[in-house]
């Protein structure tokens, strides 16, 4: 089985895209990026050149991912989301010529498995949003996302656990730093600003 490209979608050809992925029109996947398998990416998407991405993951419409992202399996990327790549962004140099390529660095943001990134929410790179972590709708993100967090608001800031069915969790009462969520009845344990799921 081969990945499908609908009609005016563009995908290099040195890029890699896994088995059951659908390209929808008007996506641009750049060269040597390499996408897993069964992804979605959606209609405007764009995959900036070297971008990595695991296994399953949606990119839903005008979601811009920038060189050199790193996403990982089960991520979710909702519509107009933005994964920057540029500390200090100038279109010139100090004297007033145009920057090309060679004149900065860029940087990335890595997205663990299972993520979610609300929908037109920025993250401003360098930084990590943990597994299972949920970027609420229209965040900016400037700093690390631990696992299981929830962050809302500019900047972004953590008003909660969510579990991997995205639900909110629970503190247990009388029970501080036990965590359960009311989908699935999993049991989580905080210590020190993280969270740790017990084993299943």
């Amino acid at each position: 089985m081969t990945y499908r490209s609908m009609p005016g979608a563009q995908v290099a050809d040195d890029a890699e895209i896994g088995a059951g992925t659908t390209v929808w029109e008007l996506a641009q996947i750049r060269e040597h990026a390499r996408l897993g398998e069964d992804c979605v990416i959606g209609r405007g998407a764009y995959v900036g050149p070297g971008v990595l991405i695991g296994r399953r993951v949606k990119l839903q419409n005008h979601a811009l991912v920038y060189e050199p992202a790193r996403l990982g399996d089960g991520v979710f990327v909702g519509p107009a989301v933005v994964l920057t790549n540029d500390r200090n962004p100038r279109s010139v140099d100090p004297e007033g010529g145009l920057k090309r390529a060679g004149d900065w660095e860029a940087v990335g943001v890595t997205v663990e498995e299972g993520a979610s990134l609300g929908a037109r929410c920025v993250c401003v790179a360098p930084l990590r949003i943990g597994r299972w972590a949920m970027v609420a709708a229209g965040a900016v993100v400037t700093a690390d996302v631990p696992d299981f967090a929830l962050v809302v608001g500019v900047p972004a800031r953590r008003v909660g656990w969510v579990g991997r069915a995205g639900e909110r969790l629970r503190e247990r009462p009388g029970h501080p730093g036990v965590w359960e969520c009311p989908e699935t009845g999993t049991v989580y344990e905080e210590s020190g600003g993280t969270l740790t799921e017990r084993a299943r």
